[in-house]
């Protein structure tokens, strides 16, 4: 029996520090509540596709969006500032910065599994007032307290008694995690941190696709450009051909006045033109991270056609989108939280130690007879406090609440947008044909209203309704165009731009070395 008991006791203590060190977590788990998730998108209908000027959806193999999303849109510039986005965007930088704030108090809260370790080494002459009862008779000295206990002896002027002390201590204290209050700040910590890495995704999607949508905004405006200055150059010829008629008395003076009023109006329009044009310009030189006096981007005419996007299933949406996995994140930190606030209810379990030398000679400080330790325990228990723990742990339970309303209603808005875009191509590709119709019964038109006129059939007014409607029906083409990429852009962010919640550190990426 006597055999058995040093092992016993061996196993006991062995469990026992297991216990001290692992503790228990109060906290709730943390399960991911349920969000609506259709089955399907509304707007992926085969009927909705059997008649479009060109652009379709994805084939079923590809189920996501790829690395650099932008080069779908084959467009060499575009490309080159997209790369310039990560880079030089000081929205970016910002965000960034954030990111490397959370890791870094992960690493603080991470600190809390060890002991602290202090030594405050000191080297103290002083002098015993004579004044002091006994002094000038006493045979020692002075004498300290705590780790820095040390006697000298020695005499002074007047009876004073001076001393010398020489200290080298060291103190250690440790704060066993007996009931997850460190485990749940460093996992707080953590998620938050991946929150944070997930608003980064989600600042540089919005970076990337702000520049889309303005680079092809500014092309947009080229191309309208382009449209005015033609047409411009169709009425001043179309004056000409009035002032001849004019001339040879076939017409009237009206008509030249109304051919010169429709064409000085053409030509303020186009000049008007390099507002916006300007205004895209100076907005991607911000993207960019350049100033606007210093950026600027070649005339060049809209090439880009939407691309065939590949949209997946309505549940992966969930694994895609940043700004979706940032409230999930909040979420998970928010239950943690929880659990901190409960920790609260249960004892704080502090271990200390001290150990060090001190002597009043130097030639006697590092010998054995100078050493002085300590070891003790201290338990810390908050017996009434008026109900602030409890109210606490209410504050936590509310904000977790917030957070699972805030993270259902970031899906729903998801899938919104997701459907807003489908929607809004699947319409302006069937609008643009109706369009393009439109224009070209709008030439037609003009060039009968033409024809009459030089016949001296109609007046010159038909000629100028003819000019304006077709001007208006190709300005209209234009800008559904324009629309149609830029629903593009914003379905591809829609989707997440081709982000994967796999992408996010883990909790060895956050506590691994800063940059």
């Amino acid at each position: 029996m006597k055999k058995r008991g040093r092992p016993c006791r061996a196993r006991f203590w062995v469990a026992a520090g297991a216990v001290l060190l692992t503790g228990c977590n109060v906290g709730p788990r943390y399960h991911l509540p349920a969000a609506p998730v259709p089955a399907a998108y509304k707007e992926l209908t085969p009927a909705d596709y059997a008649v479009t000027d060109g652009w379709k959806v994805a084939e079923p193999r590809d189920d996501a969006v790829r690395g650099k999303w932008w080069e779908m849109f084959d467009d060499p510039e575009l490309n080159a500032l997209e790369e310039q986005v990560a880079v030089s965007n000081q929205n970016l930088a910002a965000a960034a910065a954030s990111f490397f704030s959370a890791r870094a108090l992960v690493k603080e809260a991470r600190a809390q599994y060890f002991p602290t370790l202090t030594t405050s080494p000191s080297v103290t002459r002083s002098r015993q007032s004579e004044n002091l009862t006994g002094s000038s008779a006493s045979a020692g000295g002075g004498t300290g307290t705590g780790t820095n206990t040390s006697t000298g002896t020695g005499s002074g002027s007047g009876g004073g008694l001076l001393f010398t002390e020489y200290s080298l201590p060291f103190d250690a204290t440790w704060q066993p995690d007996l009931f997850g209050r460190i485990r749940n700040t460093v996992r707080s910590q953590a998620y938050g941190a991946q929150a944070s890495a997930a608003d980064l995704e989600n600042v540089l999607l919005t970076m990337q696709s702000e520049l889309a949508v303005d680079y092809f905004s500014l092309r947009t405006q080229d191309a309208l450009q382009a449209l005015l200055t033609s047409t411009v150059g169709a009425y001043r010829e179309s004056l000409k051909l009035t002032q001849a008629l004019y001339e040879t008395g076939i017409d009237s003076e009206e008509a030249v006045a109304q051919a010169e009023t429709q064409l000085e109006t053409t030509e303020a329009q186009a000049t008007g033109v390099g507002i916006s044009r300007a205004q895209f310009e100076h907005a991607i030189a911000v993207l960019i991270g350049e100033p606007a006096s210093e950026f600027s981007i070649p005339v060049a005419t809209l090439k880009a056609k939407p691309p065939a996007i590949p949209f997946g299933i309505p549940s992966q949406l969930l694994e895609r989108r940043p700004d979706i996995a940032a409230s999930e994140r909040l979420m998970a930190q928010a239950n943690a939280q929880i659990g901190i606030a409960k920790a609260a209810y249960y004892p704080t379990v502090t271990l200390s130690a001290a150990a060090g030398f001190a002597s009043s000679m130097a030639g006697t400080w590092f010998t054995w007879p100078s050493l002085f330790w300590s070891v003790g325990a201290a338990a810390a228990e908050t017996i009434f406090d008026a109900g602030l723990r409890h109210a606490t742990v209410q504050q936590f339970e509310g904000a977790y609440d917030q957070t699972v309303a805030n993270y259902r209603q970031a899906v729903l808005t998801g899938f919104q947008q997701v459907e807003d875009n489908l929607a809004a191509l699947r319409i302006l590709s069937q609008e643009i044909q109706q369009q393009d119709a439109a224009i070209s019964s709008g030439e037609r038109n003009l060039t009968i209203a033409t024809d009459r006129y030089k016949l001296g059939i109609d007046p010159y007014l038909n000629v100028i309704t003819a000019q304006t409607l077709l001007l208006s029906a190709k300005e209209t083409g234009v800008n559904l165009r324009s629309q149609q990429i830029t629903s593009s852009v914003q379905l591809i962010e829609a989707l997440g731009g081709g982000w994967d919640r796999s992408q996010l550190p883990s909790g060895g990426d956050l506590v691994a070395s800063l940059p």
